[in-house]
C-alpha cells in the first residue's frame, strides 16, 4: 500500500515503540552479518578481557556451532545477566567516545547474538564458583550454578534459528568455514601476544587454524606472527617500516615491489591495534606502490597506524571494520612517505621468491645420472679453468653494431660495428659493486654481470626503462624537463581524442612535450623531451593519448603526469635487441645502483635476477 492508497482511505501512521525482542534482531542485522562477524565479536571480547589464549571450534561453517573459550578474567554472576542486555559494557571509561581504547565498546554483540540463535554463557572469576546462562532468542534464563575454569565460554547454536530468512543468504559451509578463517587471521596478526586456536568439530576435530603466543618485543613477535600466518617468504622479502610525523607512528612490515599478490588478500592493516578495512587507507597503500607495480598485482604489507584516541572516530559502522580520521592527508602522506622510503632504502635487495623461480627454471628435467657416473672437479681447479676461458675471449676482437633510436646515458657510447664481446676484465670493473661487472650480453637483452659472491641477470629494457622513468620524474620536480623544438613540427590526426589531450596541454609542456591545436581532430607537436633522443614524436603522442583515456577522470593529475612519464620512459629506453659494448653494459649497472625503485621496471616487472654460487654449485651437483 502506497502513499496515495492510505491517504484515500483515511489511514493515519501510528508510532510505537518495537519490542525488545524486534529491536535486537535489526540491531542483529547490521552487527551479525555471518557467522564470520559473531566469531569476530566473542573473539574480540575474549581479548579484551585479557585472555591469553583463545579456543575457537565451529561446526558447520558456524551455522549449527560456535563455541568460544577463553581464559580472561571471566565475569561474575549478577554480569550474566546484565552482559545480554543492549548497550550494557565495561569498556567504556566515562562514557567518553572519544577515548576507545578496547576492540568492543558498543554494548551491542552479545544481545545481538543472543536474540537470533541459542547461546550457553558460561564463566568464572579467580577466587568464585562458575556461573551458567542461557539464551534463546532473546529470552533470559536464570543463571545457576556450573563448572568451569576461571575464564569464560561462549555457546552458540543455530544461529539465525530466530529469524529463518537470514540462513537463505548465507553462502556454502566452506565459504562460511574460509571467512571464518580470514577473522582469526586477522585478529591473530593484531594481537601477537595471545594464543589461537580454530578447529571444525563437525566429525572428527580438525585444526583450521593455530598461532601460539609470540616471543619477544613487540616488532619481533609482530613479524614472528605474520610470517607464521603469510610464511616465511613474508619474513624474508619484507621491509621494516617505523615512521612517525605529527602524533601519528606507522610501524610494521611491507613485502618489497616484487613479492606481490594477484588479489588483495594479504593487506592487514591496524589502527590502534584494530585490524580494519578502510579505504583511505587502502588507497594510500595503492598509490605507495604505484610506481613499482602493475595494475593488476597487490602488496603484502602489515602495517600497525598508531594515533591518540581523539584523531580516530571508530564508531562509524556497528561492526567497527571502517574508520574516519580527523586528519586524513595527514594519514596518508605518512603511509605515502613511508613506504616509498623505505623502498628506496631497500636498495638492491630482490625477492628470494625470484631467484627460486629461477634457479627452479634452470634445473633439468632429465633424471641426475647414476651415482659415480660423474665426479665434480676438485675445487682448487676452477682458478685455471677461469684462466683458460679468460685467454680464450681475450682473442675475440672488441666492437658492436649500434641500435636505432638509442638514448644518451652516462657512460654509453657508439662503437664500431663489428663482433660484440662484452667480456670486461676483473681489474676495468670491480667485482665488489651490489651489481658486479659485466661479462656478457645474450640475446641482445640480457646482462650476465659477476659479483663476488655469484651473478645476475639484467633486463636491460627494463632497467633502463626504470632509469629514464626516473631522471624524467627528477627533472620534472627540480626545473621542468628539458625540451627539444622540432624544425618540422609533427602533425597527428587524433579525431574525437584531441580535445581530451589539448586539455592537459599544459601538464604535458611541463614535462618536455609541446602541443597545440591545429585544426579539427588534429594536433601539432612542436616540442619533445630532450631526454628520449631521437623519437618518434607521432607515437609517442598517441602513446599519451591513450594512457590519458585510459586513467579517466578518478585519478589525480600527478598519477595522470606519472602514467605519462612511464609511457614515455618505455618508449625512449633501450629496446631489446641493441647491442651493447662493454663500458656501455656496465655504466648502466652503475646507474641502477645508483637509481631508487630500480628493482623493478615501471610495470612491475624485476629488472635483474641475482643467483648466488652455493645456488649455481647445487645445479651443477657440486654440493
Amino acid at each position: 500500500m502506497n502513499a496515495l492508497d492510505r491517504n484515500m482511505m483515511g489511514l493515519t501512521p501510528t508510532i510505537r515503540r518495537l519490542p525488545e525482542a524486534t529491536a535486537n534482531r535489526i540491531a542483529a542485522g547490521e552487527v551479525v552479518e555471518r557467522p564470520a562477524s559473531a566469531v569476530k565479536e566473542l573473539v574480540e571480547n575474549a581479548v579484551d578481557a585479557g585472555a591469553t589464549r583463545i579456543h575457537v571450534a565451529i561446526s558447520d561453517g558456524g551455522k549449527s556451532l560456535i563455541r568460544v573459550t577463553d581464559d580472561g578474567c571471566g565475569m561474575a554472576r549478577d554480569d550474566l545477566a546484565l552482559a545480554m542486555e543492549r548497550h550494557a559494557t565495561s569498556k567504556l571509561a566515562e562514557d567518553d567516545l572519544a577515548d576507545i581504547r578496547h576492540f568492543g565498546f558498543r554494548g551491542e554483540a552479545l544481545p545481538s547474538i543472543g536474540s537470533v540463535a541459542r547461546v550457553t554463557l558460561t564463566s568464572r572469576v579467580h577466587g568464585d564458583e562458575a556461573w551458567e546462562l542461557q539464551v534463546a532468542g532473546g529470552s533470559v534464563g536464570a543463571a545457576r550454578p556450573a563448572g568451569h575454569p576461571h575464564g569464560t565460554t561462549i555457546e552458540v547454536r543455530d544461529l539465525f534459528y530466530a529469524t529463518p530468512a537470514r540462513l537463505k543468504f548465507l553462502r556454502s559451509t566452506r565459504a562460511e568455514t574460509q571467512a571464518i578463517g580470514e577473522v582469526m587471521r586477522r585478529l591473530a596478526m593484531a594481537e601477537p601476544g595471545v594464543a589461537f586456536h580454530l578447529e571444525d568439530v563437525a566429525d572428527a576435530p580438525r585444526t583450521l587454524f593455530r598461532a601460539e603466543a609470540e616471543q619477544g618485543d613487540l616488532f619481533d613477535a609482530r613479524l614472528a606472527r605474520a610470517a607464521r600466518i603469510l610464511g616465511s617468504d613474508f619474513a624474508a622479502n619484507a621491509m621494516e617500516i617505523d615512521a612517525e610525523r605529527d602524533g601519528l607512528r606507522l610501524t610494521g612490515h611491507a613485502g618489497l615491489p616484487t613479492f606481490s599478490r594477484g588479489a588483495p588478500v594479504a593487506q592487514y592493516m591496524f589502527v590502534n591495534g584494530r585490524p580494519v578495512r578502510d579505504k583511505l587507507l587502502i588507497g594510500a597503500l595503492r598509490a605507495a606502490y604505484s610506481d613499482v607495480l602493475s595494475r593488476d598485482r597487490f602488496p603484502v604489507v602489515v602495517l600497525h597506524l598508531t594515533c591518540p584516541p581523539e584523531m580516530v572516530d571508530v564508531n562509524v559502522h556497528p561492526a567497527k571494520a571502517e574508520v574516519r580520521f580527523r586528519e586524513p592527508g595527514l594519514v596518508r602522506g605518512l603511509i605515502l612517505s613511508a613506504l616509498r622510503h623505505a623502498m628506496a632504502e631497500a636498495g638492491h635487495r630482490a625477492t628470494t621468491t625470484i631467484t627460486d623461480a629461477a634457479l627452479g627454471a634452470f634445473r633439468a628435467e632429465t633424471p641426475a645420472p647414476p651415482h659415480g657416473a660423474y665426479r665434480a672437479p676438485l675445487t682448487h681447479s676452477r682458478p685455471s679453468g677461469h684462466a683458460v676461458q679468460a685467454a680464450l675471449a681475450a682473442q675475440a676482437p672488441d666492437g658492436t653494431l649500434p641500435g636505432p633510436g638509442m638514448v644518451e646515458m652516462p657512460g654509453f657510447s657508439e662503437a664500431a660495428p663489428g663482433w660484440a664481446s662484452a667480456r670486461q676484465e676483473p681489474e676495468s670493473e670491480p667485482n665488489d659493486l651490489p651489481l658486479g661487472a659485466a661479462r656478457a650480453q645474450v640475446h641482445e637483452n640480457y646482462i650476465i654481470a659477476q659479483t663476488t659472491d655469484g651473478m645476475v641477470i639484467v633486463d636491460q629494457h627494463a632497467a633502463h626503462e626504470r632509469l629514464v622513468y626516473e631522471k624524467l620524474k627528477r627533472q620534472r620536480d627540480e626545473r621542468g624537463v628539458a625540451r627539444q623544438a622540432l624544425l618540422i613540427p609533427e602533425i597527428v590526426e587524433l579525431g574525437t581524442d584531441a580535445a581530451r589531450v589539448l586539455e592537459h596541454a599544459e601538464a604535458l609542456s611541463a614535462l618536455g612535450l609541446g602541443i597545440e591545436a591545429f585544426g579539427p581532430g588534429v594536433v601539432a607537436v612542436r616540442e619533445v623531451p630532450a631526454i628520449l633522443g631521437q623519437s618518434d614524436p607521432g607515437a609517442m603522442l598517441r602513446d599519451v593519448v591513450d594512457e590519458i583515456m585510459d586513467l579517466g577522470t578518478t585519478e589525480t593529475l600527478e598519477a595522470r603526469i606519472d602514467a605519462i612519464l612511464s609511457r614515455m620512459a618505455c618508449h625512449g629506453s633501450v629496446r631489446s635487441g641493441r647491442r651493447m659494448a662493454g663500458p656501455e653494459m656496465n655504466a648502466l649497472l652503475r646507474e641502477i645502483e645508483a637509481t631508487p625503485f630500480s628493482n623493478t621496471c615501471n610495470h612491475g616487472r624485476p629488472t635483474w635476477v641475482k643467483l648466488s654460487l652455493p645456488d649455481i654449485e647445487k645445479l651443477f651437483g657440486r654440493r
